[in-house]
């Protein structure tokens, strides 16, 4: 029976995070149940949308939830063997039991990080995958705009637009992060929102306008991209990471949307599970072809989760932000 070791949420922010409003818990995880499983997570997902969830939607006092990859090591299951690698949802805590329901078993591919399923090869890079394709409806050779560009979400949208022949332009807020988008992923042009106000550095970055805009900010960087949408533009909006701590994001030319022509509309990754096997496979083949590059930052330990949320909120990861709880 092990002992387990969880992350609860204590106090609601109404600002940043900080360190004390979360808790580290200690828990007994039973045996695995009749029909079920005991699971030990390795790694957990931080991702921006667990902030909005923070004011409204995560329980205090309870372990919270969020993406995670664990090995059964427990099983009663005719389902699950021991040994097998599950996704789940269980997220900041070691160990959890279950009778099935929410697992997804991974298949482990030798030419693969095991790791990749947490992002690129997973929910974060599906959520690009049908945000660009689906709800963007881009077409070959357009010109596309991605906000948090080298972040794990926007970019595998920036580089699926790069491979379907379009003009591709990121956004990042660090020399570091533009370099390695400029020069290993190769973007058309690069924006350090910190060096030049993003208005003035889009429209200098955007000669032919704007197709799609994919959209991870929200504030600032929406105002400047409507301002170059040409007309019949689509906008998908996947975040809004500059109004998740104020709690509201100005943007006074929405009437741009009217004038252009330009679809504006938000969605989750379930919105287009139909595509999930096309994704699949050509996701493995693209990273397999090194086709789609990708980064990771990752913290040890379960008690560096409020950190790795509180930074991934700074800014202060590279693509994907993970914690690593076991080998």
């Amino acid at each position: 029976m092990p002992i387990s070791r969880e992350i609860h949420l204590v106090e609601r922010p109404k600002a940043m995070p900080t360190p004390d409003q979360f808790a580290l818990v200690e828990t007994e995880v039973g045996d695995a149940p009749d029909g079920g499983v005991l699971v030990q997570n390795l790694y957990m997902s931080v991702d921006p949308a667990m902030r909005p969830r923070l004011t409204a939607g995560q329980a205090l006092g309870e372990a919270m939830m969020g993406g995670a990859l664990g090995r059964v090591v427990q099983s009663k299951s005719s389902d699950f063997a021991v040994g097998d690698l599950v996704s789940n949802r269980m997220g900041f805590r070691e160990y959890f039991t279950s009778d099935g329901k929410g697992l997804t078993k991974l298949a482990a591919d030798p030419e693969l990080s095991v790791t990749t399923h947490m992002h690129v090869l997973g929910m974060t890079g599906f959520t690009a995958y049908g945000g660009l394709l689906h709800i963007g409806q881009l077409k070959e050779g357009e010109q596309v705009f991605v906000s948090t560009a080298a972040g794990a979400v926007g970019s595998v949208a920036a580089q699926i637009a790069k491979l379907k022949g379009c003009y591709v332009v990121g956004s990042t807020g660090s020399a570091d992060k533009a370099a390695w988008l400029k020069d290993e992923v190769g973007l058309d042009a690069v924006i350090n929102y910190k060096d030049a106000p993003i208005r003035q550095a889009l429209e200098a970055a955007t000669p032919k306008g704007i197709d799609v805009y994919f959209d991870n900010v929200g504030g600032d960087h929406l105002e400047a991209a409507l301002r170059r949408m040409n007309t019949l533009g689509r906008i998908p909006v996947c975040g809004f990471i500059s109004g998740y701590n104020s709690g509201h994001s100005n943007v006074s030319n929405l009437s741009n949307i009217i004038y252009s022509r330009v679809m504006l509309r938000g969605f989750v990754g379930t919105d287009f599970m139909h595509l999930y096997g096309d994704f699949q496979r050509d996701m493995a083949a693209w990273l397999k072809a090194g086709q789609v590059k990708y980064q990771e930052t990752i913290l040890d330990g379960i008690a560096n989760a409020p950190t790795a949320l509180i930074g991934l909120l700074n800014g202060a990861n590279s693509g994907k932000m993970l914690v690593k709880l076991a080998d």
